[in-house]
């Protein structure tokens, strides 16, 4: 064998070596880390029988089985918003707090720990797997909704973009009569966003910290991936004339245009002139180890897990509420929970409270299959009926995303993340082996990683000479959006997880958000059996306004496409002219052309609302500005189905928001009640 070939053998096995150690090395530390996720998760109880007491058949068999165990609050839902409730409501050593989840813990998972990981977890048991009814104004299309069935909840599988909304969406809110409304104003609700916030400034984004929250249990900072094309999406924003600021998320509000944030778990934390688009880079929920953070992973820490007052009861789905209803107003009483369908129930009960944190399908679900919302609904699914308030299930709103495709040059494109062909699969290696090793790269992408917000009203954006008359202004004030663009080095048409249409090659996607949609849509009983899945309904694009702000959104997706530098960065080739998948050629279509992209792919950006919305019960209200269900007594809802209307902007941090003040009310509720 020759000195050349020895060299070249030599040479290979030293790196076929090293390669091996390298990911030996990363198996240690992830086996590290997972051994950690089940040392936590011991804290967990799975089986039903630790929590509660078993429902006997027969009336005699059932007194005759003795007490139920009883909590000070009961919450239903370990998501986004039950975790929250459960951390804050702990704290108090007085306060004996049961979390009854549907699945189980994220910790440990990884395609929860990888920022670009989450489309994974679609279709799985870890998500309910839930899908619209056909929408008739809408391309008469089903729409998959992912919902996460596991600690934490959408904040495991959502793309992890943290914006808290236009300061003039709280003062809407506010405006209602009801006693308390007032507090929910940006002036006094801000106080909840900088409660959990824990800003770490950046020397190469600077921004005013002092609007920023410094000493909450989730640090927020400059991580994730950035990719070139998001960069020069943003600077296609500057070239059209539109401002950058470096900060969107404070009193100052939501306009102007800035690097991306994310969270941060903290382990031991104590307790003008009209602007009328702002190009932001996406504030995300990744910390600077590289990983999702979830609100289970900031709120219930170890720390958390060991106290005795708190006790969390996994694979426990709530069935019904029960009810004393001996009084002049029914009282919630405690919960039925079972493990599965066919599986055998069981009690608790609840001294104080019931809180709904389920989320804004399963919510309005539970409530519905506890003899609570329309009386004509409840009586054809043969439910009886314990409180008649109509406003159940309704108003439900949701922000529809309409996604723009086109390709790319060469390495300006994330689509190997999703590999459909073996290079593709043979790229992503090494930056998996990055991720393992550094926490840094692609990986760490939350697939979309710039956004921008535009008014759809604007004259200079939308002249009335080429559109015609302004559609009509459905925002929350002059200084709030209606539409956000999402750029992402990524592309797919529908959220499904599974894009079998998608063309081979490097592509990227700017996606067009309706963020103040005029159609409401519902969630309803299928049957009585609570392990139906609800009848969901967004009714989407139902009215000619959210169809018009959608067109002039797409013109202006379209619009930054053509527009230096990010114009640079497109390389169709002559046969993508006829590829339907492509939008290059879309804006040479005209309206017409636009319209029907936007009614043949309107889909869901994951941000269901209002289902049990805050508001008087006269203007089909379910909850009063303390978030108590109205006409009942101990039952309270803290997610986003109180919303009284959908925010412009993402839903997550004002859940947590809205979670944080309900702790606060609770808590003052139950202190007041033993004077």
């Amino acid at each position: 064998m020759s000195l050349t070939r020895l060299t070249r053998f030599g040479t290979r096995r030293l790196l076929l070596t090293s390669a091996s150690v390298i990911l030996l090395g990363c198996a240690v530390a992830r086996l590290a880390s997972q051994l950690k996720a089940r040392a936590q998760r011991k804290r967990l109880l799975r089986r039903p029988e630790d929590v509660g007491r078993r429902v006997e058949d027969g009336e005699k068999a059932e007194r005759d089985a003795g007490p139920l165990p009883e909590f000070d609050v009961v919450i239903v839902g370990g998501g986004t918003a039950g975790c929250v409730l459960a951390s804050r409501l702990s704290e108090d050593a007085n306060i004996k707090v049961l979390l009854l989840e549907a699945g189980g813990s994220a910790k440990g998972l990884l395609e929860v720990l990888v920022p670009a990981g989450y489309t994974r977890l679609f279709h799985t048991k870890v998500d309910y797997d839930l899908y619209t009814t056909a929408q008739p104004h809408a391309g008469g299309r089903k729409s998959f909704w992912p919902r996460a069935k596991m600690l934490g909840g959408c904040s495991c599988i959502n793309a992890q973009m943290f914006h808290a909304g236009a300061p003039s969406d709280y003062d809407e809110w506010a405006k209602s009569d009801q006693e308390g409304a007032a507090d929910w104003a940006f002036a006094e609700f801000q106080k909840y966003f900088l409660k959990f916030e824990k800003f770490i400034p950046h020397e190469l984004f600077p921004v005013d910290a002092s609007l920023r929250g410094s000493s909450g249990p989730v640090e927020v900072g400059y991580f994730g991936n950035f990719s070139n094309f998001c960069s020069k999406f943003i600077d296609a924003c500057g070239q059209i004339g539109i401002p950058h600021v470096p900060d969107v998320n404070t009193v100052l509000g939501t306009l102007g245009a800035t690097k991306a944030l994310s969270y941060r778990l903290v382990r031991d934390p104590h307790h003008t002139s009209e602007l009328t688009l702002i190009p932001v880079s996406a504030v995300t929920y990744i910390n600077s180890r590289g990983e999702r953070t979830t609100t289970e992973s900031a709120y219930l820490t170890p720390a958390v897990l060991q106290r005795p007052n708190l006790t969390i009861a996994t694979y426990a789905s709530v069935t019904k509420v029960l009810f004393d209803t001996a009084g002049a107003e029914p009282r919630a009483v405690g919960v039925e929970f079972s493990r599965g369908r066919g599986q055998p129930r069981y009690r608790v009960k609840a001294r104080g409270e019931v809180v709904l944190s389920a989320g804004a399908v399963h919510t309005p679900h539970i409530l519905l299959l506890s003899g609570i919302g329309p009386a004509a609904q409840l009586a054809a699914a043969r439910m009886p009926l314990v409180v008649e308030l109509p406003g159940i299930g309704q108003h439900l709103m949701d922000h529809p995303v309409v996604n723009t495709a086109f390709r790319v040059a060469r390495g300006e494109s994330l689509m190997y993340l999703e590999p459909r062909a073996l290079r593709e699969h043979v790229r992503r290696v090494p930056r998996l082996v990055q991720w393992l090793l550094t926490g840094r790269g692609p990986l760490t992408s939350n697939v979309v990683e710039a956004v921008a917000f535009a008014r759809a009203t604007d004259p200079v954006l939308f002249p009335p000479a080429e559109f015609g008359a302004p559609c009509a202004d459905a925002t929350s004030g002059a200084r709030a959006p209606d539409i956000e663009l999402l750029a992402s080095p990524c592309a797919w048409r529908e959220s499904s997880g599974r894009h079998p249409d998608v063309p081979a090659g490097e592509l990227a996607t700017i996606g067009v958000v309706l963020l103040r949609p005029t159609s409401t849509g519902s969630i309803t009983l299928a049957s009585a059996d609570p392990f139906d899945a609800p009848i969901i309904d967004p009714n989407y694009l139902a009215t000619a306004h959210d169809v018009a702000v959608l067109v002039r959104g797409v013109h202006l997706a379209l619009r930054l496409a053509r527009t230096a530098p990010l114009a640079a960065l497109m390389a169709p080739s002559p046969a993508d002219a006829s590829d339907a998948f492509l939008d290059h050629l879309l804006h040479a279509g005209g309206g017409a052309a636009l319209e029907a992209a936007v009614r043949t792919r309107a889909d869901t950006l994951y941000h269901p609302t209002s289902t049990a919305r805050m508001a008087a019960r006269g203007a089909g209200g379910v909850v009063d500005a303390r978030l108590r269900v109205h006409g009942v007594r101990g039952l309270r809802v803290a997610d986003a189905s109180v919303f009284p209307t959908i925010v412009s902007g993402h839903t997550a941090a004002p859940t947590i928001a809205v979670a944080e003040k309900a702790a606060d009310m609770i808590k003052a509720d139950l202190e007041a009640s033993k004077k």
